[in-house]
């Protein structure tokens, strides 16, 4: 695993670094692993890269790293053919800057108003992301100059030139200057974009990523459109729906990993979470758990996954829609091994269809909607699993003893049917409300949750981004449970989620009155802490 390149290779500033991290990319994609040291480098590069291999951040990290912030003029220029790829560039360009607000980014395209664009241009930036037509309005009003223009980037050049903007390419690359570095990228490379790439490149170098084609028609995949906030319910629910024996649940990043197995852990079901950063012996520990059965669910990030070798993994499901189209390959592909059957959920909130689109056009499949599962969907589906038992039961007889007492009964007040309906409707309330809920309700064993001796760590779904101080977390607990401000431990705030301690004898009670709560208007999303590290005092 560690022979492939990684972000720390590229020698990056700590906050791009930073920003990355935040974003989620565990390790470079193919097209970054290729393009991006060219790009330091100074090279112009002729890219061959569908949307959805990483593209933008290829080209867009060397781009920020080029900057200089203390010069308040366009340093570099990327095209593109769309208003949308104009504004989905301009938001990831964004986010790799979340910790370099110095630097400026402006995207400019038609239907929007003019006049804010001519006064961010006026008041100077750095990074100017635009449609020809539009990049054209603005150098003929002289509203734009790019005389200091160091890197110019040619995003989608196919759909370009398809669109009809080959003269307006030409008149503006004309107009910055000779000595800069120029940067195509486009899915496919026929002759009018070698001409291009002929005419205004400098001896480029040519590097090409080709999508993995998807071989596993045994694999029935679809989707669920579904809020973020409303993904553990439906994760919960599709799990009991589908009951598989061994399934993998991918995310994101590693924290998210995480936090999503400490959740799925606290509602009983036995899971556990792989990701890059954990040791080999952790890793080891993990998988061999999963092999023997002892976890049925692994929570895993895409590094970690590439060293799962498992052939009875019955489902998989993408609880984030990954960022890569060739990582979606990957992942359901750990399902539907070794001539079985398998399954692939991919969770999909309103902002994520652009992704899904491009996982369905370049991976050449077709992914059907899935209704969001309902409590009656899962209720169905436990009586009909109960319903095969009772079938088997009768098959491997032995019920004579059992036979007498339902007789009996039968004789005095309740038909036979009515005592077999009546026994299923016992078991279905212990199924769905006894096992670990009910537990949860009475003695409520937190186990080991990584707080000190005495004290209960919970988790909470708030943190600095709802803007939480410890004094609100202390407020909320203390005001909603009675129990007295002092006696709360050791608080951690995080960017989105928060840790707090609590006493043990009050750990059951803050638990169950603060799930239904909230800490400046937030829901408190609580659960037991998974263990690890344990939190600093503030």
């Amino acid at each position: 695993m560690n022979s492939r390149i990684q972000f720390s290779d590229f020698n990056l500033s700590k906050e791009v670094g930073r920003a990355i991290e935040d974003m989620g990319f565990e390790e470079p994609s193919p097209i970054q692993a290729l393009a991006i040291p060219l790009i330091q480098a100074g090279r112009d590069v002729t890219a061959q890269a569908q949307t959805g291999t990483g593209k933008t951040a290829a080209f867009g990290i060397p781009v920020i790293e080029k900057i200089e912030p203390t010069k308040r003029c366009v340093q570099a220029l990327v095209l593109c053919p769309t208003r949308e790829l104009c504004m989905q560039i301009a938001e990831e360009f964004s986010s790799l800057l979340a910790h370099l607000p110095r630097i400026t980014v402006l995207p400019v395209y038609g239907g929007q108003p003019i006049e804010r664009q001519l006064k961010a241009l006026h008041a100077g930036v750095h990074i100017v992301i635009g449609t020809p037509g539009r990049i054209m309005d603005h150098l003929d009003r002289r509203t734009l100059q790019l005389g200091d223009v160091k890197t110019v980037v040619l995003d989608e050049a196919d759909q370009m030139l398809d669109m009809g903007f080959r003269d307006d390419i030409e008149l503006i690359l004309k107009k910055v200057p000779q000595e800069r570095q120029t940067l195509l990228f486009s899915a496919t490379l026929p002759q009018p974009i070698i001409d291009i790439s002929k005419r205004f490149q400098n001896k480029p170098e040519f590097v090409r990523v080709q999508y993995a084609e998807l071989t596993v028609p045994q694999i029935e995949q679809s989707y669920i459109e579904v809020k973020e906030r409303e993904k553990l319910d439906v994760l919960c629910r599709l799990i009991d729906l589908e009951d598989p024996q061994l399934a993998i649940i991918f995310c994101n990043t590693k924290r998210r990993a995480e936090e999503l197995s400490g959740k799925v852990r606290a509602r009983g079901y036995r899971a556990d979470e792989l990701h890059g950063d954990m040791k080999q012996s952790q890793r080891d520990r993990v998988m061999s758990g999963f092999r023997k059965g002892a976890i049925d669910i692994l929570i895993a990030t895409d590094v970690a996954a590439r060293g799962i070798d498992v052939d009875d993994v019955d489902l998989v499901i993408n609880f984030d829609v990954p960022q890569d189209v060739e990582y979606y390959v990957h992942r359901i592909g750990r399902t539907g091994r070794a001539g079985k059957s398998g399954k692939a959920v991919t969770f999909v909130s309103p902002r994520d269809f652009t992704k899904l689109h491009e996982i369905q056009k370049y991976a050449k499949v077709q992914i059907a909607r899935m209704p969001v599962p309902s409590q009656s969907d899962v209720a169905e589906t436990r009586i009909r699993a109960m319903l095969e038992k009772v079938r088997e039961a009768v098959k491997a007889g032995g019920l004579e003893s059992y036979i007498r007492i339902i007789e009996e009964e039968s004789e005095e007040d309740h038909s036979s049917i009515e005592i077999a309906a009546a026994l299923l409707k016992i078991q279905m309330e212990v199924s769905t409300t006894g096992g670990q809920e009910e537990k949860r309700r009475e003695d409520m064993d937190f186990a080991d949750t990584g707080a000190e001796v005495g004290m209960v760590r919970f988790f909470l779904a708030v943190g600095r981004m709802h803007k939480v101080a410890p004094k609100d977390i202390v407020g909320a607990i203390a005001g909603e449970t009675g129990i007295p401000g002092k006696a709360i431990g050791a608080i951690r705030i995080l960017d989105s989620y928060s840790f707090v301690e609590v006493p043990k004898e009050h750990a059951t009670e803050v638990y169950t009155i603060m799930k239904e709560r909230t800490i400046r208007n937030q829901p408190t999303g609580i659960e037991p802490a998974s263990g690890g590290n344990k939190p600093q005092r503030y």
